[in-house]
């Protein structure tokens, strides 16, 4: 069973940065892709970024040119670097592996955006 275990939320202030973390339980060469959801109160789970086996990135529109995702194939790491946060984009941010036939979460992590 593949693991994915985030960290990194927290609380900050408009404007601020996070970096979330999110360390897999295997190889992660073995996913096709690997990305970051969020999910505020009330609404759906949506795409933030997204990192292909080979590198390619997309990222949804409410983030580009603030949020990067990059991935550490040594040590089976994705990471999400968040900078000039706003308070929309508080969220509970999940990590998310893909294989052909199966995809994974992880628990999740609280990202607060408030003064």
């Amino acid at each position: 069973q593949v693991q994915l275990v985030e960290s990194g939320g927290g609380l900050v202030q408009p404007g601020g940065s996070l970096r979330l973390s999110c360390a897999a339980s295997e190889n992660i060469f073995n996913f096709l892709t690997m990305g970051w959801y969020r999910q505020a109160p009330g609404k759906q789970r949506e795409l933030v970024a997204i990192i292909t086996s080979g590198g390619m990135t997309n990222y949804a529109a409410s983030v580009k040119g603030r949020f990067t995702i990059a991935r550490d194939n040594a040590k089976n790491a994705v990471y999400l670097q968040m900078t000039s946060l706003k308070p929309e984009d508080t969220a509970v941010y999940y990590c998310n592996s893909k294989k052909v036939v199966r995809e994974y979460w992880g628990q999740g992590t609280q990202v607060t955006v408030s003064s």
